[in-house]
């Protein structure tokens, strides 16, 4: 088997099963839960970094404000990703959170054709249409819009489109993302130590090693990505990226027991099956494309 695909897998799987992690922080708001984040994944990828001796990006890139405030903003969209995410999780919202990792590859495709210019398919326009109408569907249903999973998807959808021009790989990206937001984490936990409201003023210890751990558990599962992704045609990496949320969907129903109304799974089905046009034309052009490179080969 490509070792890439085992990559990406244990890292989508990984993904997957953190609702299983951020449930036990549900006493810790979630912004405290970030900041918390934000700081030990810099420890974390700081040693990391220290002990590959993969360093000799930075004197140059923070002599450059223009690749700074792209990192910034990257930065800002992960934060604001992330806290959606643990928020969805912490209250009881897993499925919806679900919803929005199935639609953002759809919406990828959208955020493609208004910023970079990019011309989809017919058949990706059908799924884009698919997954829309699934998304007006639990609107007119539920009397508000699926505002937890949009964050999600538009959030990681722009942080995409930031990294695709950035000029730095995954692990030192990830470095300067969190070294640059840390001084804000830093002095927002201090605060809250201060005044006797943060997990490190009156949380148990099992709760405080949670928070430490957090920082390995966000920097493992992007590492392995990268490794994955350097390994994988971008066909098969848009198919294995199912696993994520495809298993926070069955945490949630199974796990949870969060209600799924009959129009909720309909709004998915849609979903489901604006993901399966898309999956299966990509995959079709793909294996139609190699077979025309082996014919010219021959």
């Amino acid at each position: 088997m490509n070792p890439g695909i085992a990559y990406a897998a244990l890292a989508y799987l990984c993904w997957g099963l953190f609702p299983l992690y951020f449930k036990q922080l549900t006493e810790v708001p979630a912004l405290e839960v970030i900041a918390h984040r934000t700081l030990w994944s810099l420890c974390f990828v700081a040693i990391l970094m220290t002990v590959l001796r993969r360093w000799a990006w930075a004197p140059a890139v923070l002599r450059q404000p223009r690749v700074l405030g792209t990192f910034l903003l990257s930065a800002s969209l992960l934060v604001v990703n992330s806290l959606a995410y643990v928020w969805a999780v912490q209250h009881g919202h897993v499925l919806e959170a679900s919803l929005g990792y199935f639609i953002n590859p759809l919406v990828n495709v959208a955020l493609g054709f208004v910023f970079l210019r990019e011309r989809p398919r017919p058949v990706q326009w059908v799924a884009v249409a698919l997954a829309t109408l699934g998304v007006l569907w639990l609107t007119l249903q539920t009397g508000r819009a699926p505002w937890i999973a949009l964050v999600i998807a538009f959030s990681f959808g722009f942080y995409g489109l930031v990294r695709k021009t950035a000029p730095l790989g995954p692990m030192e990206g990830l470095t300067l993302e969190t070294l640059l937001i840390a001084p804000l984490a830093a002095g927002a936990l201090a605060l809250w130590t201060a005044q006797g409201h943060s997990a490190f003023a009156h949380g148990e210890p099992t709760q405080i090693a949670w928070l430490l751990m957090t920082g390995p558990v966000t920097a493992i599962p992007l590492l392995l990505f990268a490794a994955g992704a350097r390994r994988l045609p971008l066909t098969t990496l848009g198919l294995v990226q199912y696993i994520s949320p495809t298993l926070q969907f069955l945490l949630g129903v199974w796990v949870f027991h969060e209600p799924l109304a009959p129009a909720r799974l309909l709004a998915f089905a849609c979903i489901w099956a604006a993901l399966a046009v898309y999956s299966v034309e990509g995959l079709w052009r793909s294996r139609r494309a190699a077979a025309v490179s082996g014919l010219e080969s021959c």
